[in-house]
């Protein structure tokens, strides 16, 4: 479908602002067709009215229904075919078969979202029944569920253009919990955001969904973001991104006169321990597998092992010598854009002691080890701070007790991880206390990048990793964000949700008078 460059209240095409940007084609360097319009403040202003006007008509939609819709819109992105994958490939420079794997994964996510609210016991309904004759009080009839928060502002993501941006985890779920959404596209992709936008909006009509449950809004001005956070009608913000921007979303929220939750993932190191017997039976396998992981995607996932810890050993040393070998052998990438290539070009000048050769375009990346004594990590914040690209720092720590010290200045983590040999592990157990505290995911093993999409993964951690270690961005448990419980006294049963009517007409897993049942 043509590409429009325009903002979309609802299904409204809009473009009154006269300040445009055009996409980047990393690859050559070179901006792409169409102009997009940044969104001007009556259009934002009118993208949150429309979204809350069609909030209370969609929460109140049977979970049958939100469920088709949520399959629909995944049926009308596969229908783009090769055009959305065509338009992500020229913005992102991600290869075609990275974008066809994730628009599998965004369906997946959709499909997975709507299987679970079909099923409806997500809202966690709990009931106590009352009892007039107890003494000395009667009890009240209490019962309680989770319902939809409002109108749910969602910010795109850079690196993943269809996961985590137009229609990604954070979308999914407010549209689950049935909640509206007003998306700020990331102007990294626009063009894929828009034939996203183009699905979803064909799948709301299909669907008979009500005109502003989805709405999405383009800007490179700050004050885009600003305003939709600030905005009144606006109840969450989900959000993946730098921690910059991250936690100015974070700040003003709280400071509105009504404060409301910013669920931000920001980023994260991901430390690998790499315990001394491991190193010996296995270096060279842990070698190729970190180097995977350190340059998959060009190294831009918020799950890229930042740092490797290591015993300092004979052991230990040719393992590096491994990796750097590895390193070395993986040809420059081309990052998302010139903005992320920079601020990555800088941070390997800021980190010190690089000699490898530059890149041919701006927008390329050299694939980058350095190394550290444990002192060294101990004493340079630098070092610990995530540098997103094709880098690793490898720290070799002068005994097992620096591993618990090296464990225990890092800053929350989305994940850690430990390669251990067999019975390795239980002279550990403090470091895997200490990381335990400090990450949302903890790895055995393997290699932090690549997030399952299921039930189970908890996509988060503690502070700066996200604002709340709480909440995850993937897997089902997601939904949970954009829900709030509602508790009913002596309610008439006419006025009670499904959910929580005796007899369970909906056949969902209830906890009744402190008893889980069907």
């Amino acid at each position: 479908m043509p590409l429009t460059g325009r903002n979309f209240i609802g299904s409204t095409r809009s473009s009154r602002g006269a300040k445009v940007f055009r996409a980047v084609n990393p690859s050559l360097n070179k901006e792409i067709e169409p102009a997009f319009h940044e969104a001007v403040p009556d259009e934002i202003d009118r993208a949150m009215k429309l979204s809350e006007a069609a909030f209370v008509e969609y929460r109140g939609r049977l979970p049958g229904q939100r469920a088709a819709f949520l399959r629909g819109i995944a049926s009308e992105i596969e229908r783009l075919g090769d055009e959305l994958v065509e338009r992500a490939v020229s913005e992102t420079a991600l290869p075609a078969a990275r974008i066809t794997g994730e628009r599998g994964r965004t369906n997946g996510q959709l499909r997975m979202f709507a299987d679970l609210v079909e099923e409806g016991s997500w809202v966690d309904a709990r009931i106590d029944h009352g009892d007039a004759n107890r003494k000395p009080a009667p009890k009240p009839d209490i019962r309680r569920a989770l319902t939809a928060i409002g109108p749910v502002v969602v910010f795109g993501a850079s690196n993943f253009p269809l996961a985590f941006s137009v229609v990604g985890g954070d979308t999914a779920s407010a549209l689950a919990a049935g909640c509206s959404v007003v998306i700020k596209a990331h102007p990294s992709h626009p063009g894929t955001s828009e034939l996203v936008m183009g699905a979803m909006l064909q799948a709301a009509k299909s669907n008979s969904m009500p005109d502003g449950v989805v709405s999405l809004l383009h800007g490179v001005d700050p004050e885009v973001s600003l305003a939709l956070v600030s905005h009144a009608l606006a109840k969450a913000v989900g959000f993946t991104g730098s921690h910059r921007a991250g936690r100015a979303l974070f700040d003003l929220a709280a400071a509105r006169a009504e404060p409301i939750p910013v669920y931000a993932e920001m980023g994260s190191i991901n430390p690998v321990f790499v315990l001394p017997r491991a190193v010996k039976e296995s270096g060279v396998q842990i070698a190729e597998g970190l180097t995977n992981s350190v340059t998959l995607g060009v190294g831009q996932f918020c799950t890229k092992p930042g740092v490797v810890v290591c015993l300092d050993d004979e052991a230990t040393r040719r393992f590096v010598e491994e990796v750097l070998r590895r390193m070395a052998a993986v040809p420059v990438g081309t990052m998302l854009n010139p903005r992320i290539a920079k601020a990555y070009a800088d941070g390997r000048k800021q980190f010190g002691g690089v000699h490898a050769a530059s890149p041919g375009l701006p927008t390329q990346a050299v694939p980058t080890v350095f190394t550290a004594t444990g002192e060294q990590f101990l004493s340079n914040r630098h070092l610990r701070e995530e540098l997103f690209g094709p880098e690793t720092v490898v720290v070799t720590a002068k005994s097992p007790g620096q591993f618990e010290e090296i464990a225990s200045c890092l800053d929350g983590q989305l994940t850690a991880t430990i390669h251990a040999a067999g019975g390795e592990l239980a002279e550990y157990r403090l470091l895997v206390e200490i990381l335990r505290r400090k990450a949302g995911r903890l790895i055995f093993n393997g290699y932090p990048t690549g997030v399952e999409v299921c039930s189970a993964m908890h996509h988060g951690g503690p502070y700066p990793a996200t604002t709340d270690s709480r909440s995850t961005s993937v897997g089902t448990a997601a939904i949970e964000r954009f829900a709030r419980p509602v508790c009913y006294q002596d309610c008439p049963a006419e006025m009670l949700p499904a959910e929580l009517l005796e007899g369970n007409p909906m056949s969902i897993w209830r906890l009744i008078d402190g008893q889980w049942s069907q």
